[in-house]
């Protein structure tokens, strides 16, 4: 009997995969992960394909050391070691999103990074950890630098390159995804205005970033202890998902 619990793993990855794509987070060069439930040597992956097409037979298994469990000649992402590295440097992580968005590499690009001048951006001012590029994330001992850097935090801002997030859950590590991409298009729409930027006083950020946790963190004590931002915003994506796109399912 198949495990449920790793059937709606699986059927998630593929959710996150569209939904991102649908969203345009993620292009054919974004990728995103789930560790194996019972396995925690192990992830799941799709194979290397545009990611508004992926179904269940796209999902591929992988050892933490990045090696297919079975290959059948299908293309793998050159970048799948920053998964495998993550999922090795961090026991509690069982998901992990990498992507290139062009408002997530343009806020890369500038020295100092995301901004706290909105809501978004001020709810994740210290969620987020930084790491100089060093070129295409393929090698594993840069991939162990990168989840290094990003210690134990869930946002990592690769510079120059794009964004990384992670979290217990499918859904921690999309909303963060969601979130942080959000934040980066307003700076960006913000800074192409042309006018001064407003910036909040540090108390405020630091409020801003404590009301936010309720909607951040998976499982956060903030309206009682079955509060979970995270698992409201994934139920909803699901639900979408299956009157927009049913054939995730097949």
């Amino acid at each position: 009997m198949p495990d449920s619990n790793l059937e709606t793993l699986l059927d998630d990855l593929v959710i996150a995969n569209r939904i991102l794509a649908n969203e345009e987070v993620i292009d054919a060069f974004g990728h995103v992960s789930v560790r194996h439930p019972a396995r925690s040597d192990r992830y799941f992956l799709a194979r290397s394909r545009s990611p508004e097409l992926v179904e269940r037979g796209d999902i591929m298994e992988f050892d933490l050391e990045n090696r297919p469990i079975d290959e059948r000649g299908r293309t793998m992402y050159s970048e799948r070691p920053i998964h495998g590295s993550t999922y090795k440097a961090r026991p509690d992580v069982m998901s992990v999103i990498h992507t290139h968005s062009k408002a997530g590499v343009a806020v890369a690009c500038q020295e100092q990074g995301l901004l706290p001048i909105n809501l978004g951006s001020m709810g994740l001012y210290d969620k987020i950890a930084y790491y100089d590029c060093e070129g295409v994330t393929n090698e594993a001992d840069e991939c162990e630098r990168i989840a290094a850097a990003l210690g134990e935090k869930n946002v990592l801002i690769l510079r120059n390159h794009g964004l990384l997030t992670c979290g217990a859950t499918a859904a921690e590590a999309f909303n963060l995804m969601r979130r942080l991409e959000n934040a980066c298009e307003v700076q960006i729409m913000a800074q192409s205005g042309g006018a001064k930027l407003s910036y909040p006083p540090m108390n405020v950020v630091s409020k801003t970033t404590g009301q936010t946790t309720m909607t951040m963190d998976q499982n956060a004590d903030a309206k009682g202890a079955e509060a979970d931002g995270p698992a409201m915003l994934w139920a909803a994506v699901r639900r979408w998902m299956e009157q927009v796109d049913p054939s995730y399912m097949t």
